[in-house]
């Protein structure tokens, strides 16, 4: 079988891997022009680090991820620890030791193993037509292809997820989560906080954080509540977040003094879109950020689009009806579970930024008193009913 992928982000890489272990011929088309992907790092939680293990790069991730053994949770004013605990419990119940990455070198790694010569880049596609037998895509420059499947992985903005709408229904839009992130790499300082930990400083519903990833660096990023469309211009560097952080602990001044907006810093507004359940139409499917764009807050966006390859995999492994029947299968496993995380980040940024100052206040409040199981709790009831698990789910009496 051929199959097309729109997009050689993590979802479209990792689901081209998955497919071509199967024995499948695949061709991935992307409209960038060179590996420069968004965002400087990612959280790759267990069920994210068990697809890679999955397929065949166990070491190479390894290799890239940071030493993350503790978090800790730091008043933003004052610079006091208000918890920290070790992350040891996550690995414990969910076989699989976290990582966090910087997201150019996972890229690079799913490009390099799903074979470079199968990619092309600096191709966007403009339209797709479906004619029961075969699909085909057509691009910007007039060229074509065909496949036995089209899987879309082109983003919040994808022309997939048009298509693949029902007829009649409103075009699915992007929704703003209220807040602009900045984030980037630096060299790891003690300074900022440990070099095994994810500390964050928190205050008035804003965030300064720091995680380690593989090279002795820190992947650093800030939440800065305001409407979306505030004026940015590159040449303004660290300004705002000088401004918006002036008076924060001293870990955040020295946080901002060692970003270098040359090297590394990247500003995004945040949006989201609204779960929806048509993910299919014929042989077309979607996959990743067209799917279920996600915000940041449970740090679940790329292990969701790693979850989609995998069950993706499983579907054209062990489904061979049609086409379209192992499509709508892997809609089935995957529409439901994306969604409830785009939910659970939306409620979590609600609480973390301030839009309900009552139940941001409660949480600071808690983290003075929390021994982390609480939190914990949170982070492994997101990888629990991930597909990785096979049904075995994680071991609950670790906790």
């Amino acid at each position: 079988m051929k199959v097309i992928i729109i997009g050689a982000g993590i979802g479209g890489t990792s689901a081209g891997i998955a497919l071509k272990r199967l024995g499948h011929e695949v061709v991935i088309y992307d409209q960038m022009r060179e590996n420069k992907p968004v965002g400087a790092a990612l959280s790759l939680w267990s069920n994210g680090v068990k697809v890679l293990n999955w397929l065949g790069l166990t070491d190479e991730v390894a290799a890239l991820g940071g030493a993350m053994d503790y978090m800790s949770y730091r008043d933003g004013r004052t610079g006091e620890t208000l918890c920290r605990f070790s992350l040891d419990p996550v690995t414990a119940t969910t076989g699989q030791k976290p990582y966090p990455v910087a997201r150019a070198d996972l890229q690079a790694l799913l490009m390099e193993r799903f074979g470079t010569s199968d990619i092309h880049l600096g191709t966007r596609m403009v339209a797709l037509a479906d004619d029961g037998a075969t699909v085909t895509a057509t691009f910007a420059d007039g060229s074509t292809d065909t496949a036995d499947m089209l899987i879309g992985a082109d983003g919040a903005r994808s022309i997939t997820r048009d298509y693949v709408t029902p007829e009649g229904t409103p075009r699915i839009e992007r929704a703003y989560s209220g807040y602009t992130n900045y984030n980037g790499l630096i060299p790891a300082d003690t300074g900022i906080g440990p070099a095994d930990q994810w500390t964050s400083y928190v205050a008035d519903g804003k965030r300064a954080c720091v995680m380690p990833v593989a090279g002795d660096r820190f992947y650093f990023w800030f939440d800065v509540p305001q409407p979306a469309g505030v004026p940015y211009d590159r040449a303004d560097g660290t300004a705002p977040l000088e401004q918006t952080f002036a008076g924060w602990a001293p870990g955040v001044q020295r946080l901002i003094a060692a970003i270098d907006p040359e090297v590394s810093l990247n500003r995004v507004e945040i949006w989201d879109i609204t779960p929806f359940p048509n993910w299919v139409k014929g042989r077309v499917a979607i996959l990743g950020d067209a799917a279920h764009n996600t915000a940041p807050d449970i740090g679940q966006g790329a292990c969701s689009a790693l979850e989609d390859a995998f069950a993706l995999g499983i579907a054209v492994a062990t489904n061979t009806v049609s086409v379209e029947d192992t499509l709508r299968r892997y809609e089935k496993i995957r529409a439901e579970r994306a969604g409830e995380l785009v939910l659970r980040a939306r409620k979590r940024g609600d609480e973390t930024h301030a839009y309900d100052e009552a139940a941001t206040t409660a949480w600071y409040e808690s983290l003075r008193t929390t021994d982390g199981s609480d939190i914990l709790r949170g982070i492994i009831g997101n990888i629990d009913e991930s597909p990785v698990n096979l049904g075995a789910g994680v071991l609950e009496d670790v906790l």
